[in-house]
């Protein structure tokens, strides 16, 4: 299996990992939909899948890179209220602007990622390939058809958004 320098340089920045851990804490109760490692690999994955199948030839760690700081922003809502997808693209952009030299992504890059973070919850059909496939892969990532809560009162996802069977 490949390395991913990039992606491994993500998740030891000293910004991410606080996220993280702040983002337990905050979820440690809730039953459904945490937004915790198995999500972003998850999501990282069906989204190299659908990059694959659709033939986009996006760079694998820019999509790893793209999902695993996707809900970066997380905690900062539960905290403060800002939308994650807003907090989640400053925090981005600060954990990825201080790699190290030789794990740093090219500007163009930083600013894609940014740019799909920023619009993860919303699908937009005249998006980057990039964004439609986080939007896509974070959808296609939740098994809402198999959920233990009472998404009837725990969930505030319409059924069109829900994934109630198994699709991408």
């Amino acid at each position: 299996m490949e390395e991913m320098p990039r992606v491994d340089a993500i998740w030891e920045s000293a910004v991410f990992q606080r996220e993280c851990q702040r983002l337990v804490v905050l979820e440690e109760d809730r039953v459904f939909c945490r937004h915790g490692l198995p999500h972003l690999l998850d999501t990282a994955r069906i989204m190299w899948a659908l990059n694959l199948e659709r033939a986009r030839g996006i760079d694998r760690e820019v999509v790893y890179a793209a999902a695993l700081l996707h809900d970066v922003g997380k905690a900062t809502q539960y905290a403060s209220g800002e939308p994650h997808e807003v907090a989640g693209e400053r925090l981005a952009r600060e954990i990825l602007e201080e790699l190290p030299a030789a794990c740093a992504f090219s500007p163009e890059e930083v600013d894609a990622i940014c740019a799909a973070i920023r619009a993860h919850r919303r699908f937009d059909p005249d998006a980057a390939p990039l964004s439609q496939l986080l939007y896509q892969a974070d959808k296609a990532s939740r098994a809402c058809f198999a959920c233990p809560a009472d998404v009837r009162v725990a969930c505030s996802w319409s059924d069109a958004k829900k994934n109630l069977s198994i699709r991408v």
